[in-house]
Order: C-alpha cells, then structure tokens, then sequence
C-alpha cells in the first residue's frame, strides 16, 4: 500500500464485468444476479490530506456531482461515525474512470477511501468490517474492497475469489452516460436467466443479459459493440455504456486502438485478479 505521504496516489481501479446474468428479481425490487468481477490497471488516483479537525471536504469536486453526494465523501463520513474517529481529511481525484460507463468508478472510489483512511487515521478495521460498511454506499463496494477478482452472486454481495486469465482489454467509452435505473426497470430486460457454474462460465456459456436493452436505448454502444466486433469477442460491461474485448498482448491491443473511430474514446488495460489498489506500493 501507499505511505503516509499525501502527495502519494492510492489506486482506485476500473472493473470489468466479464459477465452478466439476471436469474430473478426480489419482492424488494433488487435483482438477483450472477457476475464476474476483474480488476483494471487503469485508475483513478486519490490523495489525502488528513486533518487534526474532523473536516470532510474535497479540493477538487467532480463537476456536475453535489459533493455531498459524492461517495468518497459519504465513505469519509461512515468511518468517522463508525469508530467515532475526530480526524477529518480533504480529498483530491485525478478522475479517469468515466461516470456512467458501468467501470465502477464510484464504487472503486469509494472502496479505497475506506481503505485508505481505514489506514491514514490508524482505525484498525478489518477488511471484513470494510466490506460491510461499504456495502451501504453501494453494492460493487464490497469487491473492490476486498481487491480481488470475484464471483459474485445476490445482489453482488455474495462473492468469491475466481482465477481468471489476465489478457489486455481494449476498451470503448462511448459519449453517453447510462442510466442503470433505466436499464433494470426496462420491461424487455431478462430476468430469468438459468443459474450457471463457473465451468460454465469458463466455458464461454455467458453473456450480459443488459446489452439489448442498453443498445435499444442507446445507439452509440449498439455501434461500440458493432466496430470492436471486428477484431475479436466484445461485450458491454456492466450496465454500460463502456465496451470491451480482450486480446493476446498488449501490442496486439494497441494496434486496435491506434484505429478507433474519432467518436469514441478509448484505452488499453491488462486484466488484474489482484486489484492496483493492494499489489502497488
């Protein structure tokens, strides 16, 4: 992990959903899901200035976001009211991960405050204990808490550690931003996907069961999908709008982007089973 040093980065990763099923939705609303997380080395990087005053502020807010609704914030506030902590911090982002791109940025970055000042205020609480506070800022917190590559089914609160190949990922960042309350509440979303095995999965018998709806409602990772499709297997991760495909090398995947099309955005990424956040000093 980083030092002490505020002018040291902690790592907030991307994710990717190599999968995606929907197998049932609950009396509550949730939907029941089957998924595999993999970690990213492309991150956001967070800084922390603590403070003796129990101050909670950002020095950058992200634009368009209240900073009181920003999650590294409120995961800041939890801790504090957690273990009754009087240190406060000021939080810089550099932000890379785009909002709304189903790459976890929010999820990430809260998960490695947690972890961060979990650290930096010498608090001494377990992972576990992490984990179930970051659950109530969102449910792919726990995940990137833990830091490693998950299976994970529920609400994507049961997880567990899968062994994944680590190829290089090209990825597309369409210029929209998807609404994942609109996809889940889209009538022609599946919902009633059949439980699968990790063999299964590892056998290629799995797909993101959002990508219709997503394309239906927003052309441009209809047309993300379409032109990675040339080169090799893409897949939507997440709720989108972000698009992915993996392949062999890194040459090989900076060849692809050395030809994307002007309208997309894009980046070159290794699969990590291991998250930046814990395998970077």
């Amino acid at each position: 992990m980083p030092t002490d040093n505020i002018n040291t980065a902690w790592m907030a990763p991307a994710k990717i959903n190599r999968f995606l099923h929907i197998t049932g939705q609950r009396e509550d609303g949730y939907h029941e899901l089957q998924t595999v997380f993999q970690f990213l080395d492309y991150s956001d990087e967070l800084y922390f200035n603590i403070l003796e005053h129990n101050e909670v502020s950002h020095s950058n807010p992200l634009p368009g976001i209240d900073p009181e609704d920003d999650l590294t914030i409120k995961a800041a506030r939890l801790l504090q009211q957690e273990t009754h902590c009087t240190q406060g911090v000021q939080i810089r982002i550099i932000k890379r991960l785009p909002m709304g791109g189903g790459l976890g940025g929010g999820s990430s970055d809260a998960a490695t405050t947690l972890v961060a000042l979990n650290h930096l205020w010498d608090l001494q609480l377990s992972t576990d204990h992490l984990a179930q506070l970051g659950i109530q800022l969102g449910a792919d917190v726990p995940v990137f808490v833990h830091g490693f590559a998950a299976w994970a089914e529920g609400v994507g609160e049961e997880i567990s550690t899968i062994e994944l190949n680590e190829p290089w990922f090209v990825v597309l960042i369409p210029s929209v931003s998807v609404s994942t309350a609109e996809v889940f509440t889209a009538p022609s979303l599946k919902r009633d996907c059949s439980p699968i095995s990790v063999k299964d999965f590892l056998s290629g018998k799995a797909e993101n069961v959002c990508e219709p709806v997503v394309c239906r409602l927003y052309p441009e990772v209809a047309q993300a999908i379409n032109w990675l499709e040339q080169f090799a297997e893409a897949r939507m991760t997440g709720t989108g709008a972000c698009v992915f495909a993996a392949f062999a090398s890194e040459q090989e995947a900076n060849q692809v982007l050395t030809t994307i099309p002007e309208n997309f955005n894009a980046f070159v990424a290794q699969g990590k089973n291991i998250s930046p956040l814990y395998s970077k000093a």
